[in-house]
């Protein structure tokens, strides 16, 4: 069994060098996939032989991942985020499988462990934050909702489950978090905007950011993450908010 890794870059000197360090004792090739960085980050993949790197220019996140795997040169895939990296458990476990010469499942999912400014988050609905990255391609892909994107897998087919930790260095601060939240907001309400559902968004505006932050903070324990579990339910809301408010910008310009 052998392991291609992908990761999607745009601007991740900050990131990149942790995820790859991670990468290099269980993956057999780590494709790079850059949407035209203009920092470090093309520097620090090339001193990694390991490493391919490819320059694609950005049409997604969805489509930019998919574009990964194309052109991986292994059957089985690890795909991480730039700012994620296995942490040393995780790597023990994916070692196990490898060492296999059958596999039970054709796919793996794995808790992930999210750092938000310097503190893991152990509630607030951000653990176990369960996500399928190891998986054979022919099985699966990259689907969901731009900027949103999951591993859909065949529907006959259900993941594995790894115990150790995917590590997520997500956001550095809250104004990184606010930008954030901005951004994806305006992603989220073009990709409404281009689908099929039919919303409310006067009503959504409304009653949906409450119950985020009802659902956040108290339901699921958000509390017992102290100063940022509250940072978090409020940013959450609010994000919420804007989507809605973006989408019925867009659709009253339309």
């Amino acid at each position: 069994m052998k392991i291609s890794a992908t990761i999607i870059t745009f601007n991740e000197e900050q990131n990149i060098k942790r995820c790859l360090e991670s990468l290099l004792e269980v993956a057999d090739e780590i494709v790079v996939v850059d949407s035209h960085s203009t920092d470090q980050t093309e520097t620090i993949c090339m001193s990694y032989e390991q490493v391919r790197f490819i320059k694609n220019e950005f049409p997604g996140h969805i489509e930019q991942k998919n574009f990964a795997i194309e052109q991986a040169a292994h059957e089985w895939i690890l795909s991480l985020d730039a700012d994620e990296c296995l942490s040393d458990h995780l790597k023990t476990e994916i070692e196990t499988i490898k060492s296999f010469d059958q596999t039970d499942f054709q796919a793996y999912s794995m808790p992930r462990l999210n750092n938000y400014c310097g503190k893991w988050i152990k509630h607030s609905g951000w653990y176990p934050d369960r996500k399928v990255r190891l998986w054979n391609r022919k099985i699966g892909k990259w689907g969901g909702n731009n900027p949103h994107d999951k591993v859909i897998l065949d529907t006959d087919l259900r993941a594995g489950n790894l115990k150790a930790d995917l590590l997520h260095y997500t956001i550095a601060s809250l104004s990184a978090h606010i930008n954030q939240v901005n951004k994806f907001s305006e992603i989220a309400a073009r990709q409404l905007m281009n689908s099929d559902e039919k919303s409310s968004a006067t009503f959504k505006m409304i009653f949906d950011p409450p119950f985020i932050f009802i659902k956040r903070y108290i339901l699921q324990l958000g509390f017992l993450d102290g100063f940022y579990g509250l940072c978090i339910a409020v940013i959450s809301a609010t994000a919420k908010f804007l989507k809605y408010a973006k989408y019925r910008q867009l659709k009253s310009k339309k």
